[in-house]
């Protein structure tokens, strides 16, 4: 079969001028040294396909487009300025129509993006049944009982993976309102499916840091998926309509919309380059992550917390889609005395990547054990990172492996440290 999709991005595969230096970036590449599972290698593979030297149906075409993690790390490596992360969602909507997978859990996949994550309704419904499944502790039952074995290792771990969305700071208590009432530049909040369906804790600490910061947060009620699940598995046209819907919920204003997920933050950044049009463009501009926004003004200092070693890594879309890594960090800036431990690859991916941990089991357990390893290294038993993907893949990985580790998002420390200052008044949200 000729190539139906990446022909369209044929002038930025040319950009490649094939210099390696994407190569040690890359977290497949490092581990395996094989040419093509780094991004020089698949861009080899993508121009075959275009040019028509290697069909679209190739198992050697589609095994390492799978094997990337998308963390886009390439991107910053790249001096000639590559496009990859649009290449790579071009390459599996190719591999999605030319050679769609038939195992159980690809099928599973399309079925779950084409009806319940193009749904409010379905959605709402999904996640509520996974959280009362969470919040009665029968996942964490049927992990340690390691029932989901009996049906996969995959299965397995995606009970570590829903477990590790409880709440690690405060046991989820419920804090009251901010006492912040004024009146100040009015933001929009995204809240996103996953989070608001398995950590809405954090969107309302979001919600609450703002305000105490004297930002009004308004809250579209008809928001729809970010569409970065529809894009990463190659459903460009769904990534396209739940688009389409997001655009249409945030556009009663011009305000800045704000995000406390990376990987939702990069996806709605990329909405001009998805849609190809000016109200696209519009709506990307507007798109700022949480530690962005607060650091347009200077920040509330709050009180100090619990003194556990504590570190921070940073969501790869965070850091090389949004440019914004280091402004979530300096959220911590505002926490007196922080018993802080640097990590390093900080930067590089975890092996979350969406549901890259579902698809790819074994290649993403290889780049989340060295990602633990070098946690353990910290000596710190408190990790906060700004993207909910993340934060399920190194809680669910410490859980996995019998670590004493709690993982959370910055905001939920920010949170802490203010309720701990009295900017809130007693009550239920």
């Amino acid at each position: 079969m000729l190539s139906q999709t990446l022909a369209h991005e044929e002038q930025k595969l040319l950009a490649c001028i094939h210099c390696g230096l994407c190569l040690e970036a890359c977290p497949t590449y490092v581990i395996t040294g094989n040419e093509n599972d780094g991004p020089r290698g698949r861009i080899y593979l993508m121009r075959a396909v275009v040019e028509g030297r290697l069909p679209n149906t190739s198992e050697s075409f589609s095994t390492h487009i799978d094997r990337c993690l998308g963390c886009r790390a390439c991107e910053q490596a790249c001096p000639a300025g590559v496009e990859y992360g649009q290449l790579l969602e071009a390459s599996r909507q190719e591999i999605l129509i030319a050679q769609p997978k038939q195992t159980l859990t690809h099928k599973l996949l399309r079925f779950a993006l084409k009806h319940v994550w193009s749904s409010n309704t379905r959605l709402r419904l999904f996640f509520g049944a996974s959280r009362i499944f969470r919040d009665l502790g029968l996942a964490r039952a049927a992990f340690k009982l390691r029932l989901g074995k009996l049906i996969s290792p995959r299965a397995h771990f995606a009970l570590a993976l829903l477990e590790s969305s409880r709440s690690q700071v405060n046991a989820g208590k419920i804090f009251g309102k901010s006492k912040s009432d004024q009146v100040g530049e009015s933001v929009m909040l995204f809240e996103g499916c996953v989070g608001e369906g398995l950590f809405s804790r954090v969107n309302r600490a979001t919600e609450r840091v703002l305000q105490t910061n004297g930002f009004a947060v308004e809250i579209p009620e008809r928001q729809a998926c970010c569409g970065a699940l529809h894009a990463h598995a190659g459903d460009l046209e769904g990534a396209r309509k739940l688009a389409r819907e997001n655009i249409k919920a945030f556009g009663t204003s011009d305000a800045p919309i704000v995000t406390n997920a990376g990987g939702c933050g990069a996806m709605l950044a990329s909405y001009g380059q998805l849609l190809h049009d000016e109200e696209g463009q519009q709506f990307s501009s507007r798109i700022r992550d949480i530690g962005q926004q607060l650091a347009t003004r200077e920040l509330r200092q709050g009180s100090s917390i619990d003194q556990t070693a504590m570190t921070y890594d940073t969501s790869c879309h965070l850091l090389y889609g949004q440019k914004a890594g280091d402004a979530s960090l300096k959220m911590l800036d505002a926490i007196p005395g922080l018993n802080f431990k640097s990590l390093e690859g900080a930067e590089r991916c975890c092996g979350g990547a969406g549901i890259y941990n579902l698809l790819e089991p074994e290649m993403s357990a290889k780049v989340l054990n060295e990602k633990l390893k070098n946690i353990e290294a910290t000596g710190a038993t408190l990790l906060a990172t700004g993207n909910a993907g993340c934060q399920m893949q190194i809680g669910a990985g410490a859980c996995v492996n019998g670590m004493s580790l709690k993982v959370c998002h910055p905001i939920e420390l920010l949170d802490e440290s203010y309720r701990r200052a009295g900017f809130y008044s007693e009550g239920s949200d």
